[in-house]
């Protein structure tokens, strides 16, 4: 039978030598009573801010082991005076962590309809991805989703995220994913017809995506409205090329990106 010790002391209570880390920006640490994880970005007399992947901040007190790194009690001390800087950041907002390895992928995964879809994901998410070894993958339409759920076989270290495009109330795609009852499942979308509007329109440098009438492929229409070539391979590039950060993206899908992120990562080592 496995033995444990009768010491029942957390970690970081326990008396001992302990590393002492300076508390740089970017460093990311757990606190150790609440258990909040995020990276440094002020370091003032006495207290330390920290920022989760959320853009959540909270103060802590600079306390002897009162931070976890790694998973092991180390004591933060104030750098020397200019030490700290304002940490870099990704492209999705979230803090940058120079020199991280890309983890081994998880089990889980998260779909999205299109080749498209999957590109500008990868564009704004591909860093945080690659830390929380999330694959993207993409389906061509989700007609068959409920069968396509039922073959990769979620579970509670598989979950399985999907991005619908047009999930409005009445939709055929509301109806599809109203059809997907797996507990380890997550649906959510965007109300666009297509993702490229999902990108700001002013960031591509026009001044609204135009009305495609219906019945009418709407890459094409919107091809044809705004004077671009009919090449709608080419369009997308051209669209893409202008999406560098997180700001060049509606809200309506910036929450569910980071949803089924959430989702796909949460509970699982």
């Amino acid at each position: 039978m496995r033995q444990y010790s009768p010491d029942l002391t957390p970690p970081w209570k326990k008396k001992g030598p302990i590393a002492e880390v300076v508390a740089e920006a970017g460093l990311v640490v757990e606190e150790a009573t609440t258990g909040f994880c995020g990276a440094v970005t002020r370091v003032e007399a006495g207290t330390v801010t920290l920022e989760d992947r959320f853009g959540k901040l909270r103060v802590f007190p600079l306390e002897p082991r009162g931070f976890l790194l790694d998973g092991k009690p180390v004591t933060l001390t104030r750098p020397p005076a200019g030490g700290s800087r304002r940490p870099a950041r990704t492209a999705s907002g979230s803090v940058a962590v120079p020199g991280t390895r890309a983890r081994v992928a998880r089990a889980g995964r998260i779909y999205v309809e299109g080749r498209h879809d999957a590109e500008l994901v990868e564009r704004v998410w591909g860093d945080d991805l690659r830390i929380e070894g999330v694959v993207v993958e993409y389906l061509e339409g989700v007609d068959d989703l409920p069968a396509i759920v039922a073959e990769f076989g979620p579970g509670p270290d598989a979950r399985l995220g999907v991005l619908v495009d047009h999930l409005v109330p009445g939709s055929k795609e509301s109806r599809i994913a109203a059809s997907v009852t797996d507990p380890h499942t997550l649906v959510v979308g965007h109300p666009y017809i297509d993702v490229w509007q999902a990108v700001k329109p002013a960031s591509v440098g026009i001044r609204a995506w135009p009305q495609v009438p219906r019945g009418q492929d709407w890459k094409t229409g919107v091809c044809a409205a705004l004077g671009w070539p009919a090449n709608t391979g080419a369009a997308w590039q051209h669209i893409l090329s202008r999406v560098r950060t997180y700001k060049d993206l509606e809200p309506e899908l910036l929450g569910p990106v980071e949803h089924l992120i959430d989702h796909v990562t949460v509970g699982t080592s």
